[in-house]
């Protein structure tokens, strides 16, 4: 039976499918619409199976509503639900060390094993996180910085509000398969969003270092662009003309990109700090994918080869749009840049890798293609031979904005596992007819349910088969997945569009 001929079965009717396969153990599931609110299969997790190493989180705004003003108030919100999960393929290591044992003791064993969002009533990493600020070496914020550099003055100290990142009703979900980390922060007092994928390679430590520091860093970086504006944007608007909403959007696209400059520099800090006892951590790295959604407001940041991809109905049609930029040698402008940027290197790529050794041109971490020191530490076959002209691995993101409208439907943020074997045609697809005969389903879990079914399929092997080879073997067949699906604004706006494309 064709992949279509199965999918086309499975969406007329249920099927008698084995434990392993479906029954995915949701960690916690809420449902809910504006002025209903349901919580359905609350000991969902308490079976989990470990075989198929499922993480999976959904929350939608409201579900903590508890008055008829708040569901007037909430239901204005530019998105209505948010769904997560993530299917292991790689075997990694049970935690990481680096910061003094911080990232691995006090915020991974929470996210590794997700029950349920969590209020986050404040900054943790910001406040518990200390990487030697009195070193030149750290960039971690001090009370000094300013939010660009070569500005003066002096910049607020600590996080007394996240402008629109602030609020009492703050919660925070994450989770860990394989290399793949995910987090999604959010108000639903406030309407607004933080999701983040950071899909890891050669060892999880940039990942989980992602997990719990990067939404902090945005945090105190769009803090100390409010702060900023607050001190000039008089001057702006007389001076210059500057209308200050175009002002604010590209201050936040800035912000962005300032934090995950802070991020590689304090990681690259701890690697060159622990090299001798973990000269791997060298060869470690991640990509980031993070989408920030404040009503109307959507900020993109990506780098590597995750994809954002945007759902719109376009004239009764549903449209595809890639939010992203593919940073990797399959993309010929990324092909193109390294060479010209390496002219005395005659094989900047080769055997379709950079120097031989990685497909993406822009990660986190991974110093021994960005420093020769740190890829003198690497032995035999590891170390590059040629180095010559570093860095070879950019840390220089794309950032996008877009204002939602009413006819866009859905996001979909994913790691390249999901893509591997989905085009961003196929995945909207999926969602939308999901969406449409199960207004108050699991969109990501089901898009992984779609993508085991395929690789199954392909392999010539049956769902429970599949999920019984255990992980590090299974990454034969598949990567690690992580998806998680936004749904903007009324789910009713669903039923407009066609699934034809």
């Amino acid at each position: 039976m064709s992949f279509t001929s199965l999918l086309s079965q499975m969406m007329r009717e249920p099927q008698d499918k084995p434990d392993s396969a479906w029954d995915l153990n949701v960690s916690f599931d809420l449902q809910c619409s504006p002025g209903k609110k349901t919580n359905k299969n609350k000991n969902a997790n308490t079976n989990m199976n470990k075989n198929a190493e499922i993480c999976e989180f959904e929350i939608c705004p409201g579900s903590q509503i508890q008055s008829s003003e708040k569901i007037m108030s909430r239901s204005n919100s530019s998105f209505s639900c948010l769904s997560g999960a993530a299917l292991s393929a790689n075997a990694t290591l049970a935690n990481t060390n680096i910061g003094n044992g911080y990232i691995g003791e006090g915020i991974l064993p929470g996210l590794d094993s997700p029950k349920s969002f969590k209020r986050l009533s404040s900054s943790p990493s910001l406040s518990r996180l200390d990487l030697q600020p009195s070193s030149s070496q750290s960039s971690m914020s001090t009370e000094n910085e300013p939010a660009e550099p070569g500005k003066s003055g002096s910049a607020p100290t600590r996080l007394e509000s996240y402008h629109f990142l602030n609020g009492s009703d703050v919660q925070l979900a994450g989770g860990a398969a394989g290399e793949d980390r995910v987090q999604a922060v959010c108000s639903e007092e406030n309407g607004w969003v933080f999701c983040g994928v950071y899909d890891g390679f050669n060892g999880r430590d940039a990942a989980d270092f992602l997990a719990g520091t990067f939404y902090d860093k945005i945090a105190l970086s769009l803090q100390m662009l409010e702060w900023h504006m607050k001190q000039e944007v008089e001057e702006k608007m007389k001076v210059f003309g500057i209308d200050e909403g175009e002002s604010y959007r590209d201050g936040v696209l800035k912000s962005l990109t300032y934090a995950l400059g802070q991020a590689e520099k304090d990681f690259m800090y701890m690697v060159e700090q622990e090299m001798e006892n973990r000269p791997d951590l060298v060869s470690i790295g991640s990509s980031v994918l993070a989408m920030l959604l404040h009503g109307l407001d959507l900020y993109i940041l990506n780098l590597g080869d995750s994809r954002a991809v945007l759902a719109s109905n376009c004239n009764g049609y549903l449209k595809a749009t890639q939010l992203t930029e593919i940073h990797s040698v399959d993309n010929e402008a990324e092909c193109k840049r390294v060479i010209d940027d390496h002219p005395d290197d005659p094989m900047p790529i080769h055997g379709g890798r950079l120097k031989g050794k990685l497909k993406l041109t822009r990660a986190l971490g991974v110093g021994y293609l960005k420093k020769s020191k740190l890829n003198n530490m690497l032995m035999g076959i590891l170390r590059v031979r040629n180095l010559i002209s570093p860095p070879y691995v950019y840390t220089n993101p794309f950032t996008t904005y877009h204002r939602v409208t009413e006819d866009d439907l859905f996001v979909v943020l994913g790691s390249d596992g999901l893509f591997d074997l989905f085009s961003n045609e196929d995945v909207v697809g999926l969602v939308h007819q999901f969406v449409q005969d199960h207004p108050f389903g699991e969109p990501a879990k089901f898009l992984i349910e779609q993508l085991v079914s395929k690789v199954a399929e392909l392999s010539g092997l049956t769902v429970e088969e599949l999920l019984r080879i255990p992980v590090g073997r299974r990454r034969k067949y598949h990567d690690d997945v992580t998806v998680i699906v936004i749904i903007l604004g009324n789910k009713q706006r669903m039923s407009a569009a066609s699934t034809s494309l």
